[in-house]
């Protein structure tokens, strides 16, 4: 019993000495860099280096995306490569109706129907036009594949800057995207988050929807 006592009594001297921290889960974030998603847990990631020296994590629904911007996947060649960005031109609502205009790949709207539609309705529409002309059309379309039917809207922000919103929401994360007709960059993301809560009940009007490729279409009576 006596030694059992000094036995016991020697380790917790020793136990106080070497104190043993506990295991520390691993709390890094891994965030694509190119959607900006937070990657679930378990979810591979593939590495790409945008300037050839760092690289990033980019998840599995956005590598071809990386690709097309030029990134160089690890392990690959470090072959120069071109970006492949698309930028256009401010047109405007007047321009829609231009017969000189380059028609985008696949208009929401047809000109007949256009002509009848409203100021704001037009606005819809050349922001669905903008978006589905960006690359984020094929990101949103690529989480739709996992996460399925997404909602959407299309909301103008007050003024004059003819800026819109674009909502693309699920259950467990949203995304919502700045249009800017008259911007060098014309969409680009805004903000994002995980809760439908957090989103502002103005642009939970749902009035667009994504299809199974990410092309964005205002949902518009055609009479």
């Amino acid at each position: 019993m006596y030694r059992q006592t000094v036995a016991v009594a020697a380790w917790q001297s020793w136990a106080r000495v070497h104190v043993v921290p506990p295991l520390a889960r691993n709390s890094v974030k891994r965030i694509c860099a190119v959607c900006e998603r937070s990657l679930l847990t378990g979810e591979r990631a593939i590495r790409f280096s945008p300037d050839g020296e760092d690289f990033v994590d980019v998840c599995p629904l956005c590598q071809e995306l990386a690709v097309d911007y030029g990134w160089v996947k690890e392990g690959s060649p470090t072959s120069p490569t071109v970006p492949n960005q698309r930028r256009r031109k401010r047109r405007g609502i007047a321009s829609l109706f231009d017969p000189r205009r380059q028609p985008p790949d696949d208009p929401v709207v047809a000109e007949p129907i256009l002509r009848r539609l409203s100021v704001p309705e037009q606005q819809m529409v050349e922001a669905a036009d903008i978006f589905n002309s960006s690359d984020y059309r094929r990101t949103v379309g690529g989480i739709a594949k996992s996460l399925g039917e997404p909602r959407a809207s299309i909301v103008p922000l007050s003024g004059v800057s003819g800026e819109l919103i674009v909502t693309v929401a699920w259950d467990i994360s949203w995304y919502q995207y700045r249009v800017s007709p008259e911007s060098a960059q014309p969409v680009r993301l805004a903000e994002r988050g995980h809760e439908m809560g957090e989103l502002d009940s103005g642009y939970q009007r749902w009035n667009a929807r994504i299809e199974q490729d990410g092309r964005l279409v205002p949902e518009i009576s055609p009479l």
